[in-house]
């Protein structure tokens, strides 16, 4: 078993795997809206609050170089998946890249952090986004229940619903969810500039000094709490100065997470080398303009003290508390857009991780089949949203939302050092685009993740080794006698087995 599980998939046999009639998807997807995809699942509810939470709380003003340093460590990461994508147009993302790099077993342990991720983000998006409708229309006077009764439960009807319709419409074609992603991303970005535009107006320029608080002793966190390095090293947690811009750093770069998603649908892009990198890094750009420019409206409008002081630092608090109430319907409507397409996006990239999966026969082989009218695997999506709308509107799983920036990251670590491991043993590959300065870079890149994982908690980390182990029994027990790359092994060994009987002479 040792060898089989180290056993490759070749990129040859990853293209050839594009030619399955059963399981095809259709290349409609441009460079355009790859980029709107890559903005959609970005700039989402965190948009107007994880500025000043990281501000109030971490940071001060210098949450701004907060968001520098996070963009570059995620730009670095992006490259990497724009590089791995250029080169192996195949849906699956990370899975696939690491079935290419480093093996069947680490492919799968990535395939099944991935769909941890997307499942999750999916379920606790779609959550907050029956509460957000709730609160938009208290905002304007109307009272709409979140929950309705059914049986002995009460089921939350908002998730069930937005899910519902993306499921419908993603399974339909993944280009008619597109342009309608494309209209919700657009109005979204127009508010949230709208809203920027209107802040500049309040801010103060003495509002960013000090412009690095001096440090001080973080509140009391029990040992589960604590940030996975602090609780190894024994450190004393601090809030402010330096570790403080790190650490808030660390919590601004999940305002990142979700690119890697725009790479689960390379196999649906036209001319893959040239969309996927101007896609993804597009996108990458104006999520970290806008990101800064809210940032510097909110810290520059009130005191970061004056945030740290409210109980749930936003945007809004800010336009509340320099008297522009009227400012927090307009946010409200802009969170819900956004949560909106946020949850279109995660929802494709979980079945798109799923599809690959099932194709190479580590999950059951049927529910990657496509419909030959939609050229979607509209089986494996209906069941998915089933299972996402279950989960969002029965279960408590906004406790379980440091899980999903767990399965990111390790995915970004992979998808990093797969790069100079793949430019050894592929440089043959046509590639679209290359990130510069391999492997530095991309070593820097899985380095700089690995230190962002040990900024989340130690119950988190506990939580994604029970995934993990999880997946392993599922692996050993199905996936690695069922995998396409297992059967291909045994027929050609019985045939050489065959062959060499041929070739014995009688007794």
């Amino acid at each position: 078993m040792a060898k089989g599980v180290l056993r490759l998939k070749s990129v040859e046999e990853s293209l050839a795997s594009l030619d399955d009639p059963e399981r095809s998807l259709k290349r409609d997807l441009t460079a355009w809206d790859l980029a709107v995809m890559g903005v959609a699942v970005a700039v989402g509810a965190g948009i107007f609050s994880v500025g000043a939470t990281a501000a109030a709380n971490f940071a001060g003003p210098s949450v701004i170089i907060s968001f520098v340093i996070a963009s570059i460590v995620c730009a670095l990461a992006v490259m990497c998946y724009a590089e791995f994508a250029s080169a192996l147009p195949v849906a699956g993302s990370a899975y696939t890249f690491s079935y290419a790099t480093m093996g069947e077993l680490v492919a799968w342990i990535i395939g099944w952090d991935l769909i941890l991720e997307m499942l999750l983000a999916s379920a606790v998006i779609a959550k907050f986004w029956g509460i957000y409708l709730s609160d938009a229309f208290g905002l304007f006077g109307v009272d709409l229940p979140l929950t309705i009764p059914i049986g002995p439960v009460d089921l939350e009807w908002g998730p069930v619903f937005i899910v519902g319709v993306f499921t419908t419409l993603l399974a339909i074609g993944t280009k008619l969810s597109s342009r309608i992603n494309s209209v919700f991303t657009i109005i979204k970005v127009a508010i949230t500039l709208f809203v920027i535009v209107v802040g500049f107006f309040y801010v103060k320029a003495e509002n960013y000094t000090p412009f690095i608080p001096p440090s001080q002793p973080a509140p009391e966190k029990s040992a589960l709490e604590q940030p996975l390095f602090g609780f190894l090293t024994g450190l004393e947690p601090t809030t402010y100065g330096v570790m403080g811009l790190l650490a808030g750093a660390a919590l601004v770069f999940f305002a990142f997470i979700g690119f890697d998603v725009v790479a689960t649908t390379a196999e649906e892009a036209k001319d893959p080398q040239r969309t996927i990198p101007r896609g993804i890094l597009g996108g990458l750009a104006v999520v970290t303009v806008l990101y800064i420019l809210v940032t510097l409206v909110v810290t520059g409008m009130v005191p970061y003290t004056d945030l740290a002081a409210s109980e749930d630092p936003s945007l809004t608090t800010a336009f509340i508390l320099v008297g522009a109430d009227w400012a927090g319907k307009v946010i409200s409507v802009g969170i819900l857009l956004g949560l909106t397409t946020v949850i279109m996006v995660l929802l494709l990239g979980l079945t798109r991780v799923m599809f690959s999966m099932s194709r190479d026969g580590l999950l059951p082989r049927g529910v990657s089949r496509t419909s030959p009218r939609f050229h979607t695997p509209v089986r494996l999506q209906v069941g998915m949203g089933v299972v996402v709308a279950l989960i969002a509107g029965l279960a408590q799983v906004e406790l379980l939302e440091e899980m999903i920036n767990i399965g990111t990251l390790s995915a970004f670590v992979l998808v990093s050092f797969g790069i100079p491991i793949l430019r050894r043993t592929r440089p043959d590959i046509a590639r679209g685009f290359r990130v510069p300065w391999s492997p530095v870079l991309p070593i820097v890149s899985g380095v700089a993740c690995l230190w962002l994982m040990t900024n989340l908690t130690t119950l988190t980390w506990l939580r994604f080794l029970v995934w993990v182990v999880i997946g392993l029994v599922i692996y050993a027990s199905f996936g690695y006698r069922n995998s396409l790359l297992s059967k291909r092994n045994v027929a050609a060994r019985e045939a050489a087995a065959a062959a060499e009987g041929d070739r014995a002479p009688p007794s």
